[in-house]
């Protein structure tokens, strides 16, 4: 007759409790030795909410109240990015919200504060470009350094380099008795025409806006091309359907006064006067701020012309 042995309730229990243990290190082990993981997961989830913020604010028409939300929500950013500094997703957030508030409540009143927000926006949209070694290097070298640099990239480069020249030269535009900061517009230039080559519909054509405002700011002798001005604006109100109201107001600002067009300033004034908020729901804040800003030009209309 064999003896056949049970395991007795304490054998169970030993078992268990040894199993328990197991589980508690399997899943406690990772977790110390991967907090960085942890903490970043929790930071692209907030990461996610604070975009949708950002988005929420986008659609806002009222300035008086976006202009009290938008600081907070840059500023959470901030914080998230001092957890996550490689961010690309936060980084292209800060500096679209850096100078998208210079730009709507800044410029047109308080110049030496416009310019240190848009260097902000510069200097995040910086720090994303020189996540490419080559590219950081180019951007310390010369223009053709960078030009060179920039043939040689594809389309994920495009956020990047839309809002570091955006910051970039909206502040060279407030900076014009700067000559240093003037020598800097070539770079700006080049970031943008690698946008419009890549990705022409990005933020609503906004590379042809850029480049349409920067070739009707000047007089031919100092790199002015009209026609070239026109061309630009034209594509861009292609691309974005005249939805994007921002691009009239640039072109009266820049093309229309550097020919003394005075019809067409009026004439694309009156289009933003009168085009509803609702034309482009997500980003009604932006052409809110086109109206405002077709408003202030038109009351200049008579230094203008």
């Amino acid at each position: 007759m064999r003896l056949i042995l049970m395991p007795s309730k304490l054998t169970f229990a030993r078992s268990r409790h040894k199993e328990r243990v197991g589980m508690l290190l399997a899943l406690c082990v990772p977790a110390f030795l991967f907090t960085g993981c942890i903490q970043t997961l929790a930071v692209s989830t907030v990461g996610n909410i604070a975009y949708d913020g950002f988005s929420a604010i986008t659609e806002e028409g009222d300035l008086n109240f976006a202009e009290k939300a938008l600081p907070g929500n840059i500023k959470l950013l901030e914080v998230m990015l001092k957890n996550d500094p490689e961010n690309k997703h936060l980084l292209t957030l800060v500096s679209q919200g850096y100078s998208s508030y210079a730009l709507a409540y800044l410029e047109d009143s308080l110049q030496d504060r416009a310019r240190d927000f848009y260097m902000r926006g510069r200097d995040y949209g910086l720090r994303m470009l020189r996540h490419d070694a080559e590219v950081a290097r180019a951007l310390d070298g010369t223009i053709d350094d960078l030009k060179a640099v920039l043939a040689k990239r594809d389309k994920d480069l495009v956020p990047a380099a839309f809002w570091t020249a955006f910051g970039w030269g909206s502040y060279i535009y407030l900076s014009l008795d700067n000559m240093d900061a003037i020598g800097d517009l070539p770079r700006a230039e080049a970031l943008m025409e690698f946008v419009a080559k890549h990705d022409s519909t990005y933020y609503y054509g906004g590379a042809h806006v850029f480049l349409g405002t920067l070739f009707g700011s000047r007089p031919r002798m100092l790199g002015g091309n009209p026609e070239l001005s026109k061309a630009h604006f034209e594509t861009a109100l292609r691309l974005n359907g005249g939805k994007f109201l921002m691009t009239y107001v640039y072109y009266a600002r820049s093309y229309a006064v550097q020919t003394q067009d005075k019809e067409l300033f009026s004439e694309l004034l009156a289009k933003v006067d009168s085009a509803s908020l609702d034309i482009l729901p997500e980003f009604r804040l932006a052409n809110a701020i086109a109206k405002q800003k077709a408003r202030l030009l038109m009351s200049r209309q008579s230094d203008l012309f």
